[in-house]
Parts: C-alpha cells; structure tokens; sequence
C-alpha cells in the first residue's frame, strides 16, 4: 500500500517503510503529519525494497526506516549500497536494528545489530517493554539533539546489542536492562545516517522529545552539512 501526506506543504520528502512488525500506525503517522516541514509517503516491505531495487527513490530527500525485515535480494542489496554511495540520508528508527540478520554489510549501513541468533563470544539481544527510561543527551550542540537536555520517556529497550566503534553516540541511558547508547550518528560511503533505538508505541510518539529527535534527525541526514 503506498500513501502520500501532508503534500501541499511539504518542503522535503521522505520515504518511510515499513513491514515485519506490528506497530500502533495511526499514532505513528500521526507523529509524521505534525511536521509542517515535512511531505511523506509509506510502503510496506517488500514494496519498499521492491522500489530500492527499480531505482525508484530518486524524488526521496531521505528515507526512513520502521521496518524489522528480513528478505532482501542481491540486486535489491546493490541498489541499496548504490543508494548510498549517491549520499541518500537514511534514519533508522527502533526495531530496524533486528533487520538481515543475514546481510553482514547492514551492520556496517545501520552502525550496529539487534542478535537474534548469537555466535561465537557474542550472546542474544534483550528487549522489554514498558519502562520509564532516562535519556542522556550526549551533545547539546549537535543537530540532531541540539538544544534538547536530558529526558524521561516511557518506551521500550534493548540490551545487549552490537553499537559499531566508529559511529558517533548521541543518546546514552543508564538503565538496567538497556545497552548504554540509544542513538548514534555516522557516514557510511557518501550517506548520513542516523539510528534512534526509542520509538516503540504511542507512548514514544506522543512524546515531544521523541518527535523533535525524529524530525531533527530527518532534516539533519537531508541536509548537505559534512559529519
């Protein structure tokens, strides 16, 4: 299902895909339609890597990612890295993270890995739902938190996850069952991208450090500022 929103007023235009994960939808694209900045449309994996793979996300500033999807094709992972290499800003956002479990180069793309099957030193993933979690801003000063200080959301988190060395942290916790960085920012080849672990329901959605972190790193990831 493909749907567009908010066009008449929209200064830049985004991709937001979705598929493999149940999800609150009318509060999550409720979040969406508060930015007046913003135009966007939504698919559905596998329509989303089906558009990837026909080069069909030219129109696209960035693209945003709600998806926890599995199947991607050879070519479809071409036009992905291709995508890449051309700049196209990318945010991911929460369960993304579990994403190709079987695609190594997506760690690398995403800056690190939910483990739903571990090997070797490295043990499974943990989620749980329905804390209060505080919210470290690392960065006052950064585009994507700027200005924001520390905060409280009630969300769902995740321990135990891969976070990649070389990307730059922007969101640490300290709570219990959590791993310590929530959100990060990097470069991969020519593409910004941004991942923030909060966002599973309306409790995140609804919460206006949340929705200023979304449209922050959106127009962020957009834009031709150098990391």
């Amino acid at each position: 299902m493909f749907s567009t929103h908010n066009q008449a007023i929209a200064q830049t235009n985004i991709l937001i895909i979705t598929g493999g994960h149940d999800f609150e939808k009318q509060s999550f694209f409720q979040m969406f339609d508060s930015y007046p900045e913003i135009n966007y449309d939504t698919l559905a994996q596998p329509s989303g890597n089906k558009m990837i793979g026909n080069s069909g996300i030219d129109e696209y500033d960035i693209l945003v990612f709600y998806d926890m999807y599995q199947e991607i094709t050879e070519p479809q992972k071409e036009a992905y890295i291709k995508m890449l290499k051309d700049g196209k800003g990318m945010v991911f956002l929460h369960h993304s993270l579990v994403s190709y479990q079987e695609w190594p180069e997506f760690q690398n793309i995403i800056g690190g890995k939910y483990i739903l099957s571990p090997s070797g030193k490295q043990s499974k993933s943990t989620y749980r739902h329905d804390v209060d979690i505080n919210v470290d801003v690392v960065d006052g000063n950064h585009p994507v938190t700027k200005g924001m200080k520390n905060f409280v959301i009630h969300d769902e988190v995740y321990g135990n996850y891969v976070v990649n060395e070389n990307v730059t942290p922007i969101l640490k916790t300290q709570h219990p069952e959590s791993s310590e960085i929530i959100g990060w920012e990097h470069l991969y080849k020519n593409s910004k991208i941004v991942y923030l672990q909060l966002g599973h329901d309306h409790h995140a959605y609804e919460n206006e450090n949340y929705r200023l972190l979304v449209l922050n790193a959106i127009m962020w990831t957009k834009s031709g500022e150098k990391l």
